[in-house]
């Protein structure tokens, strides 16, 4: 994928996040991976409903920028983090949505979802009978001592995880292209949102 068509297909990405609410202000980030060491990825403080191909700019495999002096999303080693580990990454999504928010600050290690027939837009089930678990992780701001603890539960947790979520922070999604990126991430919102529905009628 040339550059131009990886930042055409992050500003759409980035309309279709904002239109649904998950990227507020200028919260949220998107990549997507150009090569074995070439990131496109949103440059630091731009509003995702309003991305130009000059808020998209390339780093290398360790986040490090293309163009002297420009600066990507302040948590560009998550996303570099999502590429090394997992081959077939091919774009990821960050987003911060009321659901996503406010679950992870009441969860545990995980937010379990099980059933849903959405679960069919992830690796390992053909059908709605499965569950997933999705991590969560304590916020950080430090993205290199962060990045270790995801390294750490990767290595540790078997096949590939539908994503996480950083507590009080927003879900991180990929797939091998945006397009799948964003159907995932349209999924698990979608799941996530009925999963904070059923616990307010419930209480």
């Amino acid at each position: 994928m040339t550059f131009e068509d990886a930042a055409s297909a992050i500003a759409t990405a980035g309309r279709r996040m904002d239109a649904l609410g998950w990227v507020p202000a200028t919260a949220g980030n998107l990549s997507v991976r150009l090569g074995a060491d070439d990131i496109a990825i949103t440059r630091s403080g731009r509003h995702k409903g309003a991305l130009a191909p000059a808020d998209v700019m390339r780093v290398d495999a360790l986040g490090a920028p293309r163009e002297p002096g420009a600066r990507p999303s302040y948590e560009t080693l998550l996303h570099c983090g999502i590429y090394r580990r997992f081959a077939d990454a091919g774009a990821v999504l960050h987003g911060h949505s009321i659901a996503n928010t406010v679950l992870s600050r009441r969860a545990g290690a995980a937010i379990r979802l099980a059933g849903y027939e959405l679960l069919k837009a992830f690796p390992g089930g053909p059908t709605h009978d499965t569950a997933i678990d999705l991590p969560v992780l304590d916020n950080d701001q430090d993205i290199p001592r962060l990045q270790r603890v995801l390294d750490a539960l990767w290595h540790d947790a078997p096949g590939v995880p539908p994503g996480y979520v950083i507590r009080g922070h927003g879900v991180y999604v990929w797939g091998p292209d945006m397009n799948a990126a964003m159907t995932r991430l349209e999924a698990l919102e979608f799941m996530l949102l009925c999963h904070l529905e059923e616990g307010r009628h419930a209480s």
